[in-house]
């Protein structure tokens, strides 16, 4: 969904204006504050395609009140634009907007081969707002009570073999100026379960490698720490002598750093393992996140402890946790062909 930090539906009541002028407030509640036009550059997920004040408004409040991380906002933003366009081909708006334009709005998109998944992410931003504005007018208050969430679809992550994910590490090309950098990406994307966002915000004073560990900024500012494996620490070492100083231009911080010396951003970190899965002959699409499911599903495969792996994977609710212990068909079976009394 769309973020761990908070309740994809739960947004705080907001205090009590004391404004004497309601232009500035708009009434009894108080407003977030707008962001001014020049802060809406091209890469801000604040950056709205769509004439739409409470959208603006919304996403100040998710930004400044709730400190939403940017590919959350920038999810939020996309699903509100993507109801926007809806309602304006009737000639409608989020604000003049009825239960029956949303309940239209959410059968289209199910009509129309979205995924239960979407449909139920796209709901949860459409709650989020009116629940927002829910203070403001009664008939949004209404027509939150009348939207139904749909029962999500319960899909397994895809996952690598032991021996296909050492095939994708032996993928980089040795005589590659980025070689070292490269396998020390996908050696710490296995070896510590990180999400793409997380390995690209990596700074040099977040590994220790005397320890073995590296501390980690998750969803939600939520800071853990996690074991870099011996693998993972030897290619990182080679990294740092043999490639990071060739690359490094103005003594950024960041660990991971691109061709031209900038932090190394999460799309082209998407692109990097995806062309190595193409070159290594893996049939399939692979991502950062499927190396996460490689390292969580390896662990509960080899006897470890759900609970531990939650930790090391940041989940806040365990049950996001144990998809996994679903994924290990092989563990499963070997489980009940031990312990069964029929085996």
């Amino acid at each position: 969904m769309l973020s761990n930090s908070a309740s994809a539906d739960t947004v705080p009541a907001r205090p009590t204006c004391n404004c004497k002028s309601k232009a500035g407030c708009g009434g009894s509640k108080e407003r977030p504050p707008m962001v001014k036009p020049s802060s809406f550059n091209a890469r801000s997920p604040l950056n709205t395609r769509v004439n739409e004040p409470r959208l603006r408004q919304l996403l100040g409040h998710l930004a400044a009140e709730r400190g939403l991380a940017e590919n959350s906002l920038h999810a939020y933003r996309r699903d509100l634009e993507n109801l926007s366009d809806f309602l304006s081909d009737r000639n409608r708006n989020l604000q003049t907007a009825d239960e029956r334009d949303y309940r239209e709005y959410l059968h289209g998109q199910s009509r129309g081969g979205k995924s239960t998944r979407t449909v139920a992410r796209r709901l949860a931003a459409i709650r989020v707002m009116l629940r927002f504005f829910a203070g403001d007018d009664g008939k949004s208050a209404k027509i939150l009570q009348q939207l139904d969430r749909p029962k999500p679809e319960q899909s397994l992550p895809k996952i690598l073999s032991r021996a296909q994910v050492n095939q994708l590490i032996a993928a980089p090309n040795p005589k590659s100026r980025l070689y070292f950098r490269d396998v020390a990406i996908l050696e710490l994307l296995y070896a510590s379960g990180l999400r793409a966002s997380e390995l690209c915000s990596v700074k040099l004073r977040d590994l220790n490698s005397t320890v073995g560990v590296v501390r980690i900024m998750g969803k939600g500012s939520k800071e853990r720490i996690v074991p870099v494996g011996h693998a993972a620490r030897q290619a990182i070492e080679q990294y740092l002598s043999e490639c990071r100083p060739k690359l490094a231009r103005n003594d950024d911080e960041h660990l991971f750093l691109s061709r031209s010396g900038k932090p190394f951003e999460r799309i082209s970190l998407w692109m990097l393992v995806e062309k190595y899965g193409r070159s290594s002959g893996i049939l399939r699409q692979v991502s950062p996140h499927t190396l996460r499911h490689c390292f969580a599903t390896h662990l509960i495969g080899g006897g470890a402890d759900l609970r531990v792996v939650q930790e090391l994977l940041g989940h806040s609710d365990i049950s996001t946790t144990q998809i996994y212990t679903h994924v290990d068909q092989d563990r499963l079976k070997a489980v009940h062909k031990k312990f069964h009394p029929r085996k």
